[in-house]
């Protein structure tokens, strides 16, 4: 097994990729998702890389804490796992439902084809029960076990476990039409969880887990 903080600053990196693809992803696929007629192919393509290298960031998170995690509290650790690897597979589906969208517009399908627009709806709720549900679970099986653990600054965690619920609402809000995905409203409740994630991913990057916590463990 790799040392604790070699786990830790791997673990890290991987979640500071789950932003830097994430975000180029979204921008990318926009023009081609908006039904616009100059949207370009290339860009879907490379949209459909990210999010892929983003699928496996969300595995890599979860399989490299899981040695050192398990100790602390192993449902929770194999929970984290399990909930990434949901994560990273309704990724994928989203993946293939632009993919799909991108290779009719080529063939000169129009925006507002019933297909094109079933393979829009499909990556819309893909992102929402995606991205913008499963974080929470996430949270729901790692923050705790952080916390008890004393791995990272209780801090970090108490923010994540603050989001769980902020983020739920949002979610199961815009599944019943109160508001959009991208809303103002959405966006301010999703943002304890993004911020749990990149500062547990700058945390263990820079510091690590700590090393009287680690022992304990050991």
């Amino acid at each position: 097994m790799l040392s604790p903080r070699a786990l830790a600053a791997t673990a890290g990196a991987l979640y500071l990729v789950t932003f830097l693809t994430s975000i180029p992803a979204a921008a990318l696929n926009a023009p081609l998702l908006a039904g616009a007629a100059d949207a370009d192919p290339a860009a879907a393509a490379w949209a459909s890389v990210l999010e892929v290298l983003l699928a496996l960031s969300c595995i890599g998170t979860a399989v490299v804490l899981f040695p050192l995690i398990r100790r602390a509290g192993e449902i929770g650790a194999l929970g984290f796992v399990a909930s990434r690897t949901l994560e990273a597979g309704i990724i994928i589906t989203g993946v293939v439902a632009v993919l799909s969208l991108s290779s009719l517009r080529e063939a000169g399908t129009a925006s507002d084809d019933p297909v094109a627009m079933l393979l829009v709806e499909l990556h819309r709720w893909a992102f929402l029960l995606g991205p913008g549900l499963i974080p929470a679970v996430n949270a729901l099986c790692l923050a705790p076990v952080l916390y008890r653990a004393r791995l990272i600054p209780r801090v970090i965690p108490v923010v994540g476990m603050v989001g769980i619920p902020l983020l739920a609402v949002s979610a199961f809000a815009t599944m019943f039409g109160l508001f959009g995905q991208t809303s103002p409203v959405a966006a301010a409740l999703a943002a304890p969880i993004a911020l749990w994630e990149l500062g547990l991913g700058v945390w263990l990057v820079v510091r690590g887990f700590r090393p009287e916590a680690v022992a304990r463990l050991v």
